[in-house]
């Protein structure tokens, strides 16, 4: 970097902004802004770096730069992005940017056509490029192959994912149905496992692995879905401008009047798992129209329908129906699936208050009894089973009397409350344990010679609290990361030593100690809330307080005060911690409510 020549400097808004260097001292540069010239600002010189001469001019693939560094890498994405190019490779990786509008032709069939059998690097970056060249390497090496999607929550993971799909079974298909039956799966998953958050009006609450099976002849002959951590929270509670699972409002915009009243349905504000967040349907303006006054909630009435171009309730309904067909349902089962989804509903508008007997328990509402027998009849359970069941619970009898004397004790009203939800969260975790059960069955294969696994996670969140399930995905990131690092830089730079390649090292953080934080034997966060659990009476303040005793001095953890947040800084010390993750730091509650990390 020399006198005179623009650099990228730190900008705290932008990330970073051009200038030129007018004077260099010890440490530090002073850099002249090129839009604020006569004004001057210090900067570090680990954070300044040299800019290409034409700053408008773009290249495909970053190693292409002249000066390979953060602020040049971004900014050649930033103008890509300007002109509708949204992928730029970085030699075999893809970087996508979520342009948030449908980009004509962009994904056509014909497009599919232009990337089958094409080098790497032959045509303009494209997930249709990544996907062949899995194939590929998959036909020459005859090793089945990954396609790993990753990034924060909203960044297209999902729809990149779907892309892949398609692009495998429209190239390399059979033509038969099983290839659209592989596509047709989506939008059933979606229904069941995705929801509108802050950051995504479509976001996957749950992890996915999907497989694409070929042939000895390389065609494809079947697939297969890996499914984990499904957000159970999301079932119960939601924040206020988020949703539950799509499937409950499609249900109640869709349904026919039929089934509405078959399984007593109404609209959204009227149920407890869903009035807590927003309850406005996504809809157009044609579609908004087809939807029945009374279905409406006061929020949709007064503040009209949420729109995505992705997104429509009423229509997505007769969508998810036809996918459904497609697959295999028929509509006894479809009718089944939505029974369960309405009995979820009704459980949660279950009521309790205390019995006023001498046992000490509680008893359900009057106003409750038509509900507790909507739930009961849609659930195919006896009312008076549903009752006991959700106001008392049963101990097994192990010393005294009788070894395995059954006693019921009967639950107060914070404890029936807890145990209702506990109800939904783990009936709506087997449905959709079946809906992707059938999703399975639907493209069988009787061998194969090997398939192409396209893995999409959750991406790394973080929100005012956060609970297990945020712990959980944050870090299944880590481990994400760690492969990165170790697969793309650490495997690299050897290879590139034992070649005598002249390459400068790439430093790189490395998080071994964050994820030994959490999954070390003894000392880690997991086998500590394990050992919390075989305590005779397991406490969230004991459990905390052994988390930060143990890691006392770890770079990687901390209290909450210290947190930059306000709303994290009024959590007590034996409330939660903080984590230092790759991607930023996380502060996790501890304290025994829905959305807390608890034993």
């Amino acid at each position: 970097m020399e006198d005179g020549k623009p650099v990228w400097a730190p900008h705290p808004a932008d990330g970073f902004q051009l200038g030129t260097i007018v004077d260099i001292g010890a440490d530090s540069l002073t850099i002249e802004p090129l839009k604020q010239k006569g004004k001057t600002f210090l900067a570090a010189v680990s954070q300044v770096f040299p800019a290409e001469d034409d700053v408008n001019k773009h290249v495909e693939d970053n190693c292409s730069l002249m000066y390979l560094n953060e602020a040049t890498l971004l900014n050649n994405i930033r103008v890509r992005y300007s002109k509708d190019k949204i992928y730029t490779f970085v030699a075999n990786i893809l970087i996508a940017v979520n342009p948030y509008y449908d980009i004509p032709k962009l994904y056509s069939s014909e497009t599919i056509k232009n990337y089958r059998g094409r080098s790497l690097g032959t045509l303009p970056p494209h997930v249709y490029a990544i996907a062949d060249k899995a194939y590929r390497d998959m036909k020459v090496l005859k090793m089945s192959q990954s396609i790993i999607v990753s990034g924060e929550s909203g960044a297209g993971k999902t729809e990149n994912t779907k892309f892949v799909l398609r692009y495998l079974t429209t190239s390399y298909g059979t033509g038969q149905d099983i290839d659209e039956r592989i596509v047709e799966a989506n939008p059933l998953l979606e229904a069941f496992g995705n929801a509108k958050t802050v950051r995504n009006n479509n976001s996957s609450r749950f992890g996915k692995f999907v497989e694409i099976h070929f042939s000895e002849k390389n065609a494809v002959v079947g697939g297969f879905v890996s499914h984990y951590l499904l957000e159970k929270s999301r079932i119960c509670t939601q924040s206020l401008e988020e949703r539950n699972y799509h499937i409950f409002y499609r249900l109640c915009a869709g349904a026919s009047e039929d089934i509405r009243h078959k399984f007593h349905l109404s609209s959204p504000d009227t149920f407890r798992y869903l009035n807590r967040g927003c309850t406005r349907f996504f809809a157009t303006k044609d579609s908004d129209e087809q939807i029945p006054q009374n279905r409406k909630s006061p929020e949709h009435l007064k503040l009209g329908c949420l729109k995505d171009i992705l997104l429509d309730d009423h229509a997505d309904f007769t969508r998810m129906c036809v996918a459904m067909k497609k697959i295999g349902l028929d509509d006894t089962e479809k009718l089944d699936l939505f029974r369960v989804v309405a009995g979820v509903l009704h459980l949660g508008n279950i009521d309790f208050e205390e019995a006023g007997s001498t046992s000490g328990g509680c008893a359900i509402k009057n106003q409750s009894s038509q509900t507790l027998d909507h739930c009961a009849e849609l659930l195919g359970l006896e009312e008076e089973d549903l009752r006991v069941s959700l106001t008392s619970r049963v101990m097994l009898t192990t010393a005294g009397g009788t070894k395995g004397t059954v006693i019921k004790v009967p639950l107060k009203v914070e404890q029936a409350n807890n145990a209702r939800d506990a109800l939904a969260k783990a009936v709506y975790s087997r449905l959709f344990d079946h809906v992707v059960t059938r999703v399975n069955q639907c493209f069988p294969f009787n061998s194969s010679a090997s398939f192409i696994g396209v893995l999409d996670i959750a991406g790394f969140e973080y929100f005012e609290h956060n609970s297990f399930e945020q712990f959980c995905i944050n870090y299944c990131n880590e481990k994400l990361q760690q492969f990165f690092n170790e697969r793309i830089l650490k495997e690299e730079q050897e290879l590139y030593q034992r070649e005598g390649l002249g390459v400068n090292e790439v430093h790189y953080v490395d998080n071994q100690d964050c994820i030994d934080l959490v999954e070390a034997k003894l000392v880690g966060i997991l086998d500590i809330l394990d050992e919390e659990n075989r305590l005779p009476q397991p406490s969230d303040q004991h459990f905390t307080d052994a988390v930060h005793n143990k890691h006392k001095t770890h770079f990687r953890l901390t209290i909450p005060r210290k947190s930059k947040l306000a709303i994290h800084r009024n959590v007590r010390d034996d409330e939660g911690f903080i984590i230092r993750h790759f991607a930023g730091a996380v502060c996790y509650e501890t304290v025994r409510e829905e959305n807390a990390l608890h034993v």
